[in-house]
């Protein structure tokens, strides 16, 4: 998923593939907590599945990548329901925690992904605005259903990158080093 031709500037939004999820949100938790250590002001959310042990049903949760703190956004429906379960305020409230932040001033936003709410402008789309006119630096996974929206929202601000952490590194240097990438 990587582009041909090699970057000499690199650009504001590191993207990366959407699967396999755990893999992936498990990668940007460990960039984040890296770099946070190393004295980077750091915020945002990854994403995490677990099971209700008491429903046997797949929750998801957002984790902060600074206090580790969950918030459930999947909301039980009951038994045999088969509406979308997404728990819009729970998500409006991390939203809105990005852009709290990325006002407040950050060295990177993590998003934990852009997908079907993201692709019709809810979601995290306002996240990702904030952190852009702030030119706070971001990471995030691109589900693979919806590249195209993806490309027509974040355009030439954002390259793929393979899903490592050398590649997240080699990304986050080419970033710190050139002068007009940096927040004014």
């Amino acid at each position: 998923m990587t582009d041909h031709a090699p970057l000499l500037v690199a650009t504001r939004i590191a993207a990366l593939p959407g699967e396999p999820s755990a893999d992936i949100q498990s990668l940007m938790a460990r960039f984040a907590r890296r770099l946070a250590q190393s004295g980077a002001r750091v915020a945002g959310v990854t994403q995490t599945r677990s099971v209700d042990p008491s429903t046997g049903r797949s929750r998801i949760a957002l984790r902060d990548v600074g206090s580790g703190a969950l918030a459930a956004i999947s909301q039980d429906l009951g038994p045999g329901s088969v509406a979308c379960n997404l728990d819009s305020g729970e998500l409006a409230q991390a939203c809105a925690a990005i852009e709290r932040a990325a006002a407040e001033g950050l060295d990177l936003a993590i998003i934990s992904k852009f997908s079907k709410q993201e692709a019709a402008r809810g979601g995290f789309a306002d996240a990702f605005r904030a952190a852009i006119a702030a030119k706070v630096p971001v990471v995030t996974a691109v589900s693979p259903h919806y590249l195209t929206e993806w490309r027509d929202f974040a355009g030439p601000l954002a390259e793929f990158l393979e899903p490592s952490e050398e590649a997240l590194e080699m990304w986050w240097r080419r970033l710190r080093a050139d002068p007009a990438s940096r927040r004014e």
